[in-house]
């Protein structure tokens, strides 16, 4: 439908009215601790039922369906990840999916919050809480969108889909990743997919791809002995500190290329976790294990990178006199691009420049996010948000209200064809 002047201001105007309730509303959701079992969390069972709850008060339950989808997952309390799907007719069949994980990233280092991050504090136009910005907001920026068009009585132009998914954070394996390649859900070649994550502070970056994503373990095996006869040794530790660093700079010497499509512009190799070895400082190791997390650009082959690791390993074994194992613990290709013309590239255009009057780019990123799931089925999806992407994961994390109505304002225009 064309979206004249009057009513699209009819709809700004009733949903930055519910600026109380939105922000309510997502502190409600963010007083669960939805950490994955994965992580030592209790997962986001609690959580989806909140959920549903605020779909029913809402009134958005009526006419419409909800579903369950439940992975099995052997780590968590009930015995299965849940996902929620909120399936609401249209005047047409094609269908618009907007997907939102309910899962949040670990806390963390606690003393480094200012604030109890599952008590969320509304201070200066923002609230803080873990889980707030990714990916709390927009998920409630949604539900107040299609209840906008509710209070108007505008029947939505497309079936809208809102999935409240599990398993975002790391993996999607629980979620939206078994969802679709196992069939749980028939998508369509024509539907239109929105995943509202990542994004930029000023709403005007559409991601359309991602870097391939690689997760490499190594394991250094030398021989434990006492500190003061390190000849009787084999030192894991310096072996390992001296891998790294050397992994480190092969990396980045070997594949320096940038592309301005991405952000950052090149590929990133980042020493990330490394694993407690002994508890004594008087003790050599016998074995330390580190890992790296690599986003590399598309026309980077993720097999060249692992074949530099092993050259790297194989020069620091025959000078340490220790032995050296590889395990990829994730791994993605990267999925082929959206094209800027395809529907839901311009659907999502069109919504950014009437609601915030910016001009949109479009452009890839260094995380895999839903919308690579669907591309890799050849269905175009992209990722959009007016969000803080760069406090995710971060102490003190927090989103903005004014995000929020800018991310309803948008999700509404989109529902309704315009």
């Amino acid at each position: 439908m064309n979206i004249t002047s009057d009513l699209k201001n009819k709809i700004f105007s009733i949903i930055e009215r519910f600026e109380t309730d939105m922000t309510k509303s997502l502190c409600r959701i963010l007083r669960f601790p939805a950490v994955s079992p994965h992580s030592g969390g209790q997962g986001e069972e609690a959580k989806a039922r909140e959920i549903s709850k605020l779909i029913s008060e809402l009134g958005l339950s009526e006419g419409a369906k909800l579903e369950w989808i439940r992975i099995p997952d052997e780590k968590s309390q009930t015995d299965d990840r849940a996902s929620l799907i909120l399936l609401t007719p249209g005047k047409t069949q094609q269908r618009l999916w907007m997907l939102f994980h309910t899962d949040v990233a670990p806390v963390g280092d606690r003393t480094l919050w200012d604030t109890d991050p599952f008590e969320p504090v509304v201070k200066d136009g923002k609230v803080y809480a873990r889980g707030a910005s990714d990916n709390g907001q927009p998920g409630i920026a949604a539900l107040y969108a299609l209840k906008t068009l509710k209070n108007l009585n505008i029947t939505p132009e497309y079936e809208i889909c809102l999935g409240f998914v599990a398993d975002g954070i790391f993996r999607n394996h629980y979620g939206i990743e078994s969802i679709v390649k196992k069939r749980i859900i028939d998508f369509h070649k024509n539907d239109m997919i929105l995943a509202p994550v990542g994004g930029n502070s000023s709403g005007d970056f559409i991601q359309t791809a991602e870097k391939g994503f690689l997760q490499m373990e190594f394991t250094v095996i030398g021989k434990q002995a006492h500190a003061s006869t390190p000849d009787l040794g084999e030192n894991a530790c310096r072996a390992a500190n001296i891998f790294s660093v050397e992994l480190d700079e092969a990396l980045h010497k070997a594949f320096p290329d940038g592309d301005e499509l991405f952000f950052p512009e090149t590929s990133t190799f980042e020493p990330t976790r490394r694993y407690i070895n002994i508890v004594s400082v008087n003790v050599i190791p016998g074995r330390e294990v580190l890992a790296f997390d690599c986003r590399v650009l598309p026309h980077i082959k993720l097999d060249d990178v692992i074949s530099t690791a092993e050259d790297v390993m194989k020069n620091v074994t025959s000078r340490f006199g220790v032995k050296m194992e590889l395990k990829i613990i994730g791994r993605n290709d990267p999925a082929p691009m959206t094209s800027q013309e395809s529907p839901i590239a311009k659907l999502v255009e069109k919504a950014i420049s009437e609601a915030l009057n910016v001009k949109p780019r479009f452009g890839g990123g260094g995380i895999r996010t839903p919308s690579a799931v669907f591309r890799d089925e050849g269905i175009p999806a992209v990722s959009w948000a007016q969000n803080d992407s760069k406090i995710y994961f971060h102490p003190n994390e927090y989103a903005e209200i004014k995000h929020m109505l800018n991310n309803a304002k948008v999700f509404a225009l989109m529902m309704s064809g315009e």
